[in-house]
């Protein structure tokens, strides 16, 4: 099958080297999204298995068209009985970028209009559009005059991972910090720290990578499971599958000043089965204490987006003074949509990177943490072959061309959602 997989801004090719992990053929980035082929199991796994992936699209036609209507003609061929039935409930999420169709909404009508009127016309019957818990999910891209229907075999957004209990105002996507982790580098060889850590997204986004668990194994359904081409059968095995986990030998903390946000984290750890790997506490970044063993910093502070007051910046600085004179020797990442805030961390960034936290614009910066003097760490890096010179470095890419690039003892003690209600069939 030709398939697509979503994403956010800047992860195109994390997913791609995902896909590529998972055996996918064809593999091909293009804008907030991966193209790539592979059969029914790689459709599975890649629902269960993707961690930067928000949903994986089966394009069922593409064509041309300058209006809603003209959608709506080219709809009215479409055999919709191959992948629905009359009696099946149905739902349109729609994506337009057009200079002659500026309504998305009205390109969501005339599509349902298609779909309706082909049932109604053969068994003079009509499927019914429903908001929740739909049997089938279609999506309708639009971008310029090119059309595509596609079924969505994820059916709600795969950052919905089935673990989170509660969360905090604002908390990072699931997928974002899946992202981020695997921007870094770390796959669980050493302790990692989140001393901001919300509701414990990024804690336990790291502990999946980690013991390389499917980060959607705690779900309770998937858009594919109402398709008449289902394989219960395969799927199963898919799901049941744990022989790729591995032990994690290390420790995940995470701390906040928030008591309620600790409690939140706490209960999403719990609900996530992962207790044994990931350790909280309240604790305010000027407590944050020397780790014991080498780790890394991954974590998503604050950004004051409405409102940056002197506690904000103070907040910054009080996070580059923790890096400072507790982390040395170690690497340690931030994101924030603020750079005057990144600024007040008092510390140059050895890496950028663009990336998007819902509709807010991010830098994501690496802070290689040294004692004494930052030339002198450079020169020692250079002398020991850990740091390419200047001039030998891949320059960055711009933002505009990056949008055109072509185990098993956590598995009784989590949610295993899906077999329940397989039982209660």
């Amino acid at each position: 099958m030709n398939l697509l997989a979503k994403t956010y801004y800047g992860l195109e090719q994390v997913l791609a080297q995902e896909l590529i992990e998972l055996g996918a053929n064809n593999v091909e980035i293009s804008n907030r999204a991966v193209y790539f082929e592979g059969d029914l199991a790689l459709l599975y796994r890649a629902n269960l298995q993707l961690h930067t992936a928000i949903r994986i699209l089966r394009p069922l036609l593409t064509f041309k068209a300058k209006s809603a209507d003209e959608i709506y003609d080219n709809l009215r061929h479409f055999n919709f009985d191959e992948v629905m039935k009359v009696n099946d409930t149905f739902i349109i999420n729609e994506t337009v970028n057009s200079e002659t169709m500026r309504n998305s909404q009205f390109v969501k009508y005339r599509t349902k209009d298609a779909i309706v009127d082909f049932f109604q016309e053969k068994y003079n019957r009509r499927p019914n559009v429903s908001v929740q818990n739909p049997n089938i999910y279609f999506d309708v891209h639009v971008s310029h005059d090119t059309v595509t229907l596609s079924l969505d075999s994820s059916g709600e957004s795969l950052h919905l991972r089935g673990w989170r209990t509660d969360q905090t105002a604002a908390p990072i996507s699931e997928v974002l910090a899946a992202g981020m982790l695997r921007m870094t580098g770390w796959k669980g060889e050493c302790d990692l720290i989140d001393p901001m850590c919300g509701s414990g997204t990024i804690l336990i986004e790291a502990a999946l990578i980690a013991l390389n668990m499917a980060p959607c194994i705690y779900r309770r359904s998937f858009g594919f499971m109402n398709w008449a081409d289902f394989d219960k059968d395969l799927f199963d095995d898919i799901y049941d599958d744990d022989s790729n986990e591995q032990e994690f030998e290390h420790k995940i903390y995470g701390y906040d000043i928030d008591a309620t946000a600790v409690a939140i984290a706490e209960r999403n750890v719990k609900s996530a089965g992962l207790s044994k790997y990931i350790e909280i506490k309240r604790r305010p970044i000027e407590e944050f204490e020397t780790p014991a063993e080498p780790a890394i910093i991954v974590t998503n502070p604050p950004y004051g987006k409405r409102i940056v007051t002197d506690d904000m910046f103070d907040l910054y600085r009080n996070l580059g003074s923790a890096f400072k004179h507790h982390f040395a020797g170690n690497v340690a990442w931030v994101i924030s949509s603020e750079k005057n805030l990144l600024s007040a961390i008092g510390m140059k960034p050895s890496e950028k990177i663009d990336l998007v936290n819902g509709s807010l614009e991010c830098e994501f910066n690496k802070y290689e943490v040294f004692a004494g003097k930052r030339n002198d760490f450079i020169r020692k890096q250079h002398e020991n072959g850990e740091r390419k010179p200047r001039e030998d470095r891949k320059p960055r890419e711009s933002r505009d061309s990056r949008n055109t690039r072509g185990s098993r003892n956590t598995r009784d003690s989590k949610n295993t959602r899906y077999h329940k209600d397989k039982k209660k069939q």
